[in-house]
C-alpha cells in the first residue's frame, strides 16, 4: 500500500466542509452555500441522467451494459446499495468502494482494460471538460441511495481492517511537507485561505461532508466523486498521484463513511 496516501484528505477536503464553520467565518459564504442548497436547480440531476443511460448502455470487448453489476446487494440491485459502501465483497476478497466496484465490473462483465478505464476517469476543469463517463455512472448509482442512510459495515475483519487502516493513514505524517490529514482535520474553526476546513471528529461536521457526494462543483463545472477528493488532495500536497481505486483510498474513505456513520445522503450534492 502506498504509505503516502494519508495525504488525500489534508487539503482537498477543505472544499467540501459543512456549514458551522463557514458561517461563524463569514456571513456571506453561509448565504452562499444556503442558495447552492435548492436541490431542484442542481445540475448534477443532469449528470446523473446521462449517467443511467451510460449505465444501461451496451459497451465494451463483450458488448453488455452495467445492470448485472452486484454493489454487494446482488446483481442488478442499486437502491440502497452505495448506502452500505464501502463494504467487503466475497468475489474479489477485499473492501471496495463504489468505485473500485465499478472498475471490477467494466472489466469482468464488459472486458474493458483497466487501463484505459483510469486514464480518462476526471474531467480537467482547467479545459473546461465535460464530465467523464465515469463520473457520471458514478452519480448515477449513488444517486439510488438518496435520502438513505449512511452505514461503514463493520461485520467482516477486513472491514473493520480497512477502517484501521484509514484511520492511520489519516494519523500518519508523510511527503515533502511532514503532513498528514489530521494536520487539517482534527480541529474546529481551522482554514486554508478563505475556506474552512472540517473536522473530522465532529460528527456532524463528519455527517455534513460525508452525505454529499458525488457532489457537482460549481468550480469546477462538474459532479466530482470521492476518489477524486483522494486524487485531487494527493495532488495538492504535490506528491504524485495516487491511483484511483487503490487500497488507500478506499481505506480512507472507509475511515471516513465510519466518522459520518448514520448521516442520511442528500445526492446529489452541490459543493463550491
Amino acid at each position: 500500500m502506498n504509505r503516502q496516501t494519508c495525504i488525500a484528505l489534508a487539503c482537498g477536503l477543505t472544499l467540501i466542509t459543512g456549514g458551522a464553520n463557514a458561517q461563524k467565518a463569514d456571513p456571506a459564504v453561509a448565504a452562499y452555500r444556503a442558495a447552492l442548497a435548492d436541490k431542484d436547480g442542481n445540475p448534477g440531476l443532469l449528470i446523473i441522467d446521462k449517467g443511467e443511460i451510460l449505465f444501461k448502455a451496451v459497451n465494451g470487448p463483450k458488448k453488455v451494459s452495467l445492470e448485472k453489476c452486484d454493489f454487494g446487494l446482488g446483481p442488478g440491485i442499486l437502491k440502497g446499495a452505495y448506502a452500505q459502501m464501502p463494504r467487503y465483497m466475497a468475489d474479489t476478497n477485499r473492501v471496495e468502494d463504489l468505485e473500485t466496484r465499478l472498475l471490477h465490473c467494466m472489466v469482468t462483465l464488459q472486458g474493458r482494460n483497466p487501463d484505459q478505464v483510469k486514464a480518462k476517469r476526471f474531467a480537467n476543469e482547467t479545459r473546461n471538460e465535460s464530465n467523464t463517463e465515469w463520473e457520471m455512472i458514478v452519480s448515477y448509482v449513488a444517486a439510488q441511495s438518496d435520502g438513505m442512510r449512511l452505514s461503514m459495515r463493520q461485520s467482516h475483519p477486513k472491514e473493520r481492517e480497512a477502517i484501521a487502516i484509514g484511520e492511520a493513514l489519516f494519523y500518519k505524517q508523510v511527503g515533502p511537507m511532514d503532513f498528514a490529514c489530521a494536520t487539517c482535520h482534527t480541529a474546529t474553526d481551522k482554514r486554508i485561505r478563505l475556506q474552512a476546513l472540517f473536522n473530522a471528529n465532529d460528527k456532524g461536521q463528519a455527517e455534513s461532508v460525508m452525505g454529499a457526494w458525488p457532489t457537482y462543483r460549481v468550480s469546477h463545472n462538474a459532479m466530482r466523486t470521492m476518489q477524486h477528493r483522494m486524487w485531487d488532495c494527493h495532488w495538492q500536497m504535490r506528491l504524485p498521484d495516487i491511483d484511483m481505486a487503490s487500497p488507500g483510498t478506499v481505506a480512507l474513505i472507509s475511515y471516513l463513511t465510519k466518522q459520518g456513520d448514520g448521516t442520511k445522503l442528500d445526492l446529489p450534492g452541490m459543493r463550491r
